[in-house]
């Protein structure tokens, strides 16, 4: 790391677990912004790694940081990713428990963001970027509140960058990058399909394994379409068709997702409040609210598990 007079570390990028407490303190708090990623584990079939969200996450994290740091005097402060998240697809059927699905409660993942915010606003940080890119609304409402809070009690920023939407998507079908006739075929892609089987052919081919180009379809084109596919016993864990993804069309849609989150990102650190851009969303139907609901219904039984065995064991 090159470091500046009076042990002031000079603009540029920086990876909070390469610090110690010297360069940490020597960071201008006004002039710094912190990256928290987050990579859920959650299966994504028989061809993606569970920490699919967490690759792209980081690659997103990486260019952001980056454009940061092109600021003049700026610098990009990046945690080592948290790999906890709520609100697996598998829920999507009411398969709660599934291979590659590791989730935490929703009030865990707020709490452990919360603590992080309350963390860095007693160090004086002011300017704190949660990129969290998964779609479950349930997460989303938690880090949302999480940001709220640091925005309460700090003068500063904190966003659930991810739980914005620049791009306007629904899921990784872009209409500027792909034709009507192809967003007709996939359906509802929302998991593990064409498109994300696309951005990891471009962000990390070696972890895709090459069995997708004959996996068969699991095309939906509403969430009662989907449900039903994700109901059956012998579900895979994805939808729409892997089987035509295109590593071209995932390193065009990731750039896109870069320029786009990267402009209102520019635009929040220049003043611009974050309630100016629309937010993310998939409670659009009564299918989804119920798969909400579920979800929310099988934490309850697994926190009524716990907390049965800390009044066993006198714990609580």
């Amino acid at each position: 790391m090159e470091r500046g007079r009076n042990d002031r570390l000079l603009p540029g990028v920086f990876h909070l677990k390469e610090l110690n407490a010297v360069q940490i303190r020597a960071l201008d708090s006004e002039k710094t912004v912190i990256f928290l990623p987050g990579g859920i584990l959650e299966e994504h079939g028989p061809y993606l790694p569970c920490y699919t969200d967490g690759y792209v996450n980081e690659y997103l994290v990486h260019h952001l940081a980056e454009a940061v740091a092109s600021r003049a005097g700026w610098n990009a402060l990046i945690f080592p990713t948290i790999p906890l998240g709520t609100g697996g697809a598998n829920e999507i059927g009411e398969k709660y428990v599934f291979p590659g699905t590791y989730t935490v409660r929703t009030s865990t993942l707020r709490a452990v963001f919360m603590d992080l915010a309350i963390e860095l606003g007693e160090q004086g940080f002011r300017w704190i970027f949660v990129m969290h890119l998964h779609g479950a609304p349930n997460q989303n409402k938690m880090l949302d509140q999480a940001c709220a809070c640091f925005n309460d009690l700090y003068p500063g920023k904190m966003v659930n960058l991810a739980g914005l939407d620049p791009i306007g998507m629904i899921a990784v079908i872009d209409a500027e990058l792909s034709t009507e006739d192809e967003i007709l075929a996939h359906g509802m892609d929302v998991h593990a399909g064409w498109g994300e089987t696309s951005l990891l052919l471009a962000v990390q081919p070696g972890l895709v394994d090459p069995a997708y180009k004959n996996a068969p379809p699991q095309r939906g084109e509403s969430w009662e379409d989907l449900s039903r596919i994700a109901h059956a016993p012998d579900w895979p864990g994805y939808f729409s068709m892997p089987a035509q993804a295109d590593s071209a069309y995932g390193a065009a849609f990731m750039d896109k997702l870069i320029e786009r989150y990267g402009s209102v990102l520019q635009q929040i650190l220049d003043g611009q409040g974050d309630e100016f851009f629309p937010r993310y969303s998939l409670t659009d139907s009564s299918v989804n609210d119920d798969i909400n609901q579920g979800a929310l219904k099988e934490e309850n039984r697994r926190r009524q598990i716990q907390e049965e065995w800390l009044k066993q064991h006198g714990l609580t």
